[in-house]
């Protein structure tokens, strides 16, 4: 069994910081559960470009409001607690935080992360053995 406290995982090497977004990992690649999950938070006003072709991704609104928008289709859709996204084809997308307050998400990712992972160029994260 596992258990992890998020407050006291956000005073570790599982608190990972970027721009316009941070996240705790709380089960990563190295737990082998087959998914890492996180619980991230996008910054107030952020607007992130990600593409993950490496990974699947599923994410929960838990708090705070926010879109996104399907690059490939133009769609938006709003974001707000109680709503989930999936990108189960690898979308390309935009993720924005409305500038009021952060959004708060738990998110799973397949195939999981080793942890220190931060966006690439492209939006993407690398695969560990890349």
């Amino acid at each position: 069994m596992i258990v992890r406290n998020l407050n006291e995982a956000k005073n570790t090497e599982r608190h990972v910081h970027s721009e316009g977004w941070d996240s705790v990992r709380l089960l990563l690649k190295s737990d082998e559960m087959g998914f890492s999950f996180h619980i991230t938070t996008i910054h107030a006003g952020a607007e992130l470009h990600m593409h993950y072709k490496n990974h699947l991704e599923c994410v929960y609104c838990v708090d705070g409001t926010g879109s996104i928008e399907d690059c490939a289709t133009g769609e938006v859709h709003k974001i707000r607690p109680g709503v989930m996204y999936a990108l189960d084809k690898h979308d390309k997308h935009i993720l924005r935080a409305d500038a009021e307050k952060p959004m708060i998400m738990a998110c799973t990712f397949n195939p999981p992360v080793s942890g220190k992972e931060v966006h690439q160029a492209d939006g993407s994260y690398a695969l560990e053995d890349a």
